[in-house]
């Protein structure tokens, strides 16, 4: 595969992310975003995507998948989608950086897990806590099965168990949105069964969501399966049931055609630990006058970063993040005169938004 070449990386398509990848282009850099999870937004829609958020500077309220929007949006200029397959094509979901390594000549080679191999001038990490991964069932018979699913998609019509059985673990609030999502959404674009498999008769959601789970269960729209999983069986690459040890202290296979794991996620730092810069109690200590990291080149904003004063807020990472193109670009362009201009005025600034 072909070495793509670049001015910048950033790491993490978040709501900073997001708003980092719209800062360098409006100041003239090139980037592409990789982020580990299938879908734009961070935890923002990961976590809580139809919660509100109240902090927003001029928005007074907003859902996490609106905020995403919103910021994709905003940087279409730099993050443009091809009309035909709908994708953004140097936006990387799905994929996680494995290395980063100096170049002889300045700036840095990223690789992938999935194989995309990157020349940039510089990085800038906006991976939150770390890679936000989902986490999984204790079972390894499922790894790498074809019908073992982590994420809703956007389009529920499309989502591969319509029409099938499926079996949903989990018993927190991000399994009970999945029903809910599922039970609300078209009746053609749901599963023919639907099962909650949670180890035991206790939810840990907001009592509201549990009440309208708990009634759907009644009326035996959901079915609820309580148990512990413990194995799998296996055909052709596919889970056909799960082995679940229950309060009996017996085992019972579970059927299904599909498995969607609802357990939350959880943040790893991953091969961050191993490039080299200053960690501090798993984030990475910068420089607050352009939050670059100890190691030249590499930025670091948002959650991940610390340093004296720092306050883990949204309006806090989109401050790091307009400072830290600013202190790139007087690092990859010495030469170029650092005028501060303005979106309300700059013809520069109008052209490079596709206004002018």
């Amino acid at each position: 595969m072909a070495v793509i070449n670049t001015d910048t990386i950033v790491i993490g398509a978040g709501p900073v992310g997001l708003f980092q990848a719209f800062q360098l282009g409006l100041l003239g850099l090139n980037t592409h975003v990789i982020d580990a999870l299938p879908e734009a937004g961070g935890q923002c829609v990961a976590l809580y995507p139809d919660k509100p958020i109240y902090d927003v500077p001029g928005v007074p309220v907003c859902t996490g998948r609106e905020l995403a929007q919103l910021l994709l949006a905003q940087a279409r200029p730099f993050l443009p989608r091809d009309p035909a397959s709908g994708q953004i094509a140097n936006l990387h979901l799905n994929d996680q950086v494995a290395s980063v390594q100096p170049l002889a000549d300045g700036g840095f080679e990223i690789a992938t897990q999935q194989g995309l191999q990157f020349h940039c001038r510089a990085v800038f990490v906006a991976a939150g806590a770390g890679a936000f991964v989902p986490r999984t069932l204790n079972v390894a018979a499922l790894d790498g099965a074809a019908n073992v699913h982590y994420h809703l998609p956007e389009a529920l019509s499309a989502a591969p168990w319509v029409g099938q059985h499926l079996v949903m673990a989990g018993g927190g609030e991000e399994a009970l949105t999945a029903v809910e999502a599922l039970m609300d959404g078209p009746a053609d674009a749901r599963p023919a069964s639907l099962t909650l498999l949670h180890r035991r008769d206790q939810f840990q959601a907001p009592p509201e969501q549990e009440a309208r789970v708990r009634a759907w269960i009644a009326q035996g729209q959901v079915k609820l399966a309580l148990g512990l999983p413990s194995g799998a069986d296996l055909q052709g690459g596919r889970v056909t049931a799960l082995q679940c040890l229950g309060a009996d202290g017996a085992t019972h296979a579970l059927p299904l055609d599909h498995l969607l794991i609802r357990l939350g996620l959880s943040p790893k730092l991953g091969p961050l630990v191993d490039w080299g810069f200053q960690l501090d109690r798993k984030q990475v200590s910068v420089s607050p006058d352009g939050y670059q990291s100890s190691v030249k080149g590499i930025y670091a904003v948002g959650d991940i970063n610390t340093y004296p004063g720092k306050k883990r807020l949204l309006l806090c990472g989109f401050h790091e993040a307009t400072l830290a193109a600013h202190h790139a670009l007087a690092q990859l362009k010495p030469d170029q005169p650092q005028h501060l201009q303005y979106t309300t005025t700059s013809t520069l600034l109008h052209q490079r938004l596709g206004l002018a």
